[in-house]
């Protein structure tokens, strides 16, 4: 437990050992507009830790278990009235701290039951091409691409609740751990911020102003082998907290029905999906400006998407003993 010794915010970075990207983070947190003393930061390492060349950071080495398991390790040190969850492979703006404890000073937050999320624009890479473009201007991964001119009071809701930029009052983080039950970085923080929605009603803001440089760029390959993971880790989440996948996925994944239903998906879209892949394995020889509707790009691979989806849940299924009715 952290010790009386209180500072205004607390930086909560679980890392897998990621060391350049890191290193980038801490340099970006070393300039802040912030007074140093008025914030501290707490790196989590989950079984795998890198050299840390920077004096204030408090570093904790740990067990490989996760990010929930690390997140919440790292909330029992936190000194800081205000905690602020990071990625360790994304840059934060000079300002970034000063924003994150002016929207918890805000009249409109909810008595310190609310979160804020900031904003993670992708970084651009030198040699950029269509494909990077799409997962920067679309709903490919998340969904700031729909979240710009909306009163600064709307909720976005726990779907919205991404750790890699994230802040809450420290109390209500003890209060309500992450779920150490997921293990992977899937699902772990919509299922914690269910729960807090439902006992709290706690809102999820936006402060676009909050800004991090999210340095995670994907291939084609990359991002197929997430939905399948993704769709696998939706029992998971089932298993887990059979509420919040039912609220998010509208069905029980579980059931012999929707197994059955997605193998058989599976089967009716492969000669379409096949060459959808092949197209979608193209995108990154395709310059960024040589497509005028991102949109309806990324619409016309939505089919693909959903299809590595079921693959990876019925792949599951199958592992658990979940057979197709």
């Amino acid at each position: 437990m952290a010790d009386n010794f209180c500072v205004d915010l607390t930086v909560a970075i679980p890392s897998c050992g990621r060391s350049e990207k890191l290193a980038r983070l801490l340099d970006s947190l070393s300039t802040q507009t912030l007074a140093r003393n008025r914030f501290e930061v707490i790196v989590g390492f989950d079984g795998r830790s890198c050299p840390v060349d920077h004096e204030a950071v408090r570093v904790l080495k740990l067990p490989k278990a996760g990010p929930a398991a690390t997140r919440n390790a790292i909330i029992e040190q936190a000194r800081g009235s205000v905690l602020l969850l990071l990625n360790d492979d994304v840059a934060a703006k000079p300002d970034l701290l000063e924003h994150h404890l002016a929207a918890h000073d805000e009249a409109g937050l909810s008595a310190g039951e609310d979160l804020v999320l900031g904003s993670a624009p992708w970084v651009v890479p030198a040699d950029d091409t269509l494909f990077d473009r799409m997962v920067r201007e679309t709903s490919m991964v998340f969904f700031y691409n729909t979240m710009n001119d909306a009163s600064r009071q709307r909720d976005w809701g726990f779907r919205h609740a991404w750790t890699l930029n994230l802040s809450l009052r420290t109390k209500l983080a003890r209060e309500f751990p992450f779920g150490e039950g997921l293990t992977r970085a899937m699902f772990e923080d919509l299922e914690w911020a269910y729960r807090l929605a439902g006992a709290r009603s706690s809102r999820v803001l936006y402060r676009p102003e909050a800004v991090v440089e999210h340095d995670h760029r994907y291939t084609p390959e990359g991002y197929l082998e997430r939905e399948r993971a993704l769709g696998a880790q939706a029992l998971e989440l089932a298993r887990v907290n059979p509420e919040c996948a039912q609220e998010i996925f509208r069905t029980d994944v579980t059931s012999r029905e929707f197994v059955r239903a997605c193998a058989e998906s599976i089967e009716s879209q492969h000669y379409c999906c096949a060459e959808l892949e092949r197209e979608f394995l193209e995108l990154p020889l395709r310059s960024p400006g040589s497509c005028s509707d991102i949109e309806a790009l990324y619409e016309l691979f939505r089919p693909l998407k959903k299809h590595h989806w079921h693959q990876g849940l019925v792949a599951a299924s199958a592992a658990l003993g979940i057979a197709a009715a």
